[in-house]
C-alpha cells in the first residue's frame, strides 16, 4: 500500500508540474516570485511529461505484467528522475532516466521471451527508442532528435497495443508490411531531424502513415457501434488516430517553415497520446493499481472537453495568440476533470458494491 502511494505521488508530481510548465510555455505569465520548482517545470516540460509521468506509468504497467520485483526499479527510477528535475538536479535526473530506460529494456526482453509476437517486438523497440532518447538527452547528443524520439517511444508503445488488438480483425500480409514501413519512416525521420530539416518531413510522413494504418485496421472501427465502455474506448481511439494524422501533416509543414509547431507537438501529445490514456485508463487502472471503476457516461465529459479545447487551441490560434493560451488552460482543465472522473468512478464502485462484498453477518438484521 505504501509503495502504491509513493508511486502515485511521484506520478502526480510530474504530471502536475508538467501541466503547469506547459501552461507557462503556452503564454500564461510566470509569477514574479516564481519558486525554483516552477522554473524547472517550464524548462523540463517534455522530460517531466514523457519520462517522469508517462515513462513511470508505462513502467509500472509492464512491471506488474512480468511480476519481477526488480522490474519496479524502472518506474521508481523514472519517477525519481522527475522529482530530481523539479529540484533542479537536471544532470542527475537525466542519468537516472537512462538507468530507468535500461532496466525497462530488460523488462521488455522478458516480455518477448515469454511471448514472441509482433506486438511484443514493438514494445521492445519502444523501450530501446526511449533508452536512445534518454542517452541523447543526458549526453547532449543529437539534441534535435530527442523530443521526436521521446514521442516515438509513446507512439510505438501505443502502436504495439493496437497491433495486439488488430489480430482480432482479418488483414492481409501487406498490412503488416505497411505498419512496419510507417514506423521505420517515423524513426528514420526522428534520427534525421538532428542533421536536416527534412527529418521533420520524414517524421511527419511516418506519423501520417501510421494514422492511416490505424484508421484502417484498428478494431475500434467495429467496437464503436457497441455500447458502454467498449464504445467509449473506440471513440477515444478513433479521435486519437485523427489527431495523429493531423500531427503528421503539421510536423512536416513545420519543418518546411510554416508556423505549425504547436499543432505538431500537441495534436500528437494531447490529441493522440492523452486520448489513448483516457480510453485505456478504465481497463488498465483496475489491472495495475487494483482500483475498480464504475464506468458511466461521465467519462465523456473530459473527453469532449479535451478535444474541443484542443481544436480551439490549434485551429483558432492563427486568429489571436490568446486563443492558444485559453485553449491550453482548458486542455489542462480536461486532464484535471478526467482525474476527478476516475476518482469519482472509483468511489461510485465502492458505494455500489461494498454492501454486496460484506460478509453476511455485517448486514443489519431486519425485524
Amino acid at each position: 500500500m505504501v509503495v502504491r502511494v509513493l508511486f502515485g505521488l511521484v506520478v502526480a508530481a510530474s504530471l502536475l508540474a508538467g501541466i503547469v510548465g506547459g501552461l507557462v510555455r503556452a503564454g500564461w505569465p510566470l509569477p514574479i516570485e516564481a519558486s525554483a520548482w516552477l522554473t524547472q517545470a517550464v524548462v523540463a516540460h517534455a522530460f517531466l511529461m514523457v519520462c517522469g509521468f508517462l515513462g513511470t506509468v508505462i513502467g509500472i504497467e509492464r512491471a506488474v505484467a512480468v511480476k519481477r520485483a526488480w522490474s519496479f526499479a524502472a518506474p521508481a527510477a523514472s519517477g525519481g528522475a522527475g522529482v530530481l528535475a523539479l529540484a533542479g538536479h537536471s544532470a542527475a535526473a537525466a542519468a537516472l532516466a537512462v538507468f530507468a530506460a535500461a532496466v525497462f529494456v530488460l523488462v521488455n526482453v522478458i516480455v518477448v521471451a515469454r511471448q514472441r509476437a509482433s506486438h511484443t517486438g514493438l514494445l521492445l523497440m519502444a523501450a530501446l527508442v526511449w533508452l536512445a532518447a534518454n542517452l541523447g538527452h543526458a549526453l547532449d547528443l543529437l539534441r534535435a532528435a530527442v523530443v521526436p524520439l521521446w514521442l516515438a517511444f509513446l507512439v510505438l508503445t501505443i502502436a504495439a497495443e493496437r497491433l495486439e488488438m488488430a489480430r482480432l480483425m482479418r488483414r492481409s500480409a501487406r498490412a503488416g508490411v505497411a505498419l512496419y514501413a510507417a514506423l521505420a519512416v517515423m524513426l528514420g525521420g526522428a534520427i534525421l531531424s538532428s542533421v536536416s530539416g527534412w527529418g521533420g518531413v520524414t517524421y511527419g510522413a511516418g506519423l501520417f502513415g501510421l494514422a492511416l494504418w490505424l484508421l484502417t485496421f484498428d478494431i475500434a472501427r467495429r467496437t464503436v457501434v457497441a455500447r458502454g465502455l467498449s464504445r467509449y474506448m473506440a471513440i477515444c481511439l478513433l479521435l486519437g488516430h485523427g489527431w495523429l494524422a493531423l500531427s503528421g501533416l503539421a510536423w512536416a509543414a513545420t519543418s518546411l517553415g510554416l508556423p505549425w509547431r504547436d499543432a505538431a507537438l500537441h495534436a500528437l501529445a494531447l490529441g493522440f497520446v492523452f486520448s489513448m490514456i483516457f480510453g485505456h485508463a478504465p481497463v488498465i487502472l483496475p489491472a495495475v493499481a487494483r482500483v475498480k471503476l464504475h464506468f458511466s457516461a461521465a467519462f465523456y465529459a473530459p473527453l469532449a472537453l479535451l478535444h474541443v479545447s484542443l481544436a480551439w487551441r490549434l485551429f483558432l490560434a492563427p486568429l489571436a495568440p490568446d486563443y492558444a493560451r485559453t485553449g491550453s488552460a482548458i486542455n489542462a482543465a480536461a486532464i484535471g476533470l478526467f482525474v476527478l472522473t476516475v476518482a469519482g468512478s472509483a468511489l461510485a464502485w465502492r458505494i455500489k458494491y461494498s454492501s454486496i462484498d460484506r460478509p453476511h453477518h455485517e448486514h443489519p438484521v431486519r425485524h
